[in-house]
């Protein structure tokens, strides 16, 4: 197994992705708004990263709902449970921070949810722009709530041809 991670950039309709993982996962795509110029040239890189990039491409077209891709981040136990609650909530769909706390087992844990959430390093393929607050605001947010917005009325028109969500 390879421990070498290897860094792309794709240019998204959000803004610039940093994608990195090695030959056997991908562990980070971060939103990347650095001003100097990323180097998105796919030299060297491992079928994975290539693969990612291709489904992020396919995500942004419309043309996939749900991610094929082996990811792995650190975290705690917690923070992996509340990970694999968002990988459950379906293409087009919220859920509230009150309800991911529910499906945890734990309902007076919405904070620890949120911070969780937050921690999570695989933007857009495990879900956290999915999680929304009790009251349907958009809430909480690492890559910005117009990001949020974005991608949340992008799921919504693709899952049921409806222009905005909010």
């Amino acid at each position: 197994m390879s421990d070498i991670i290897y860094t792309t950039y794709y240019h998204s309709p959000v803004g610039m992705l940093k994608i990195c993982g090695t030959e056997n996962f991908i562990s980070e795509v971060s939103f990347y708004d650095k001003v100097q110029k990323a180097d998105s040239r796919k030299k060297n890189l491992p079928p994975l990263l290539i693969q990612c990039v291709e489904q992020l491409i396919q995500y942004f077209h419309g043309e996939r709902r749900k991610f094929e891709l082996p990811i792995h981040q650190g975290g705690t136990k917690f923070q992996q449970d509340v990970w694999s609650e968002l990988m459950t909530i379906p293409f087009g769909r919220t859920l509230s921070y009150m309800e991911l706390a529910r499906k945890t087992g734990d309902t007076k844990a919405i904070r620890a949810v949120g911070a969780a959430n937050g921690k999570n390093n695989v933007a857009i393929i495990v879900p956290c722009h999915r999680v929304i607050g009790s009251n349907r605001e958009l809430i909480g947010y690492a890559g910005g709530l117009w990001r949020k917005k974005w991608l949340l009325e992008h799921e919504a028109k693709v899952a049921y041809g409806v222009q905005t969500l909010f």
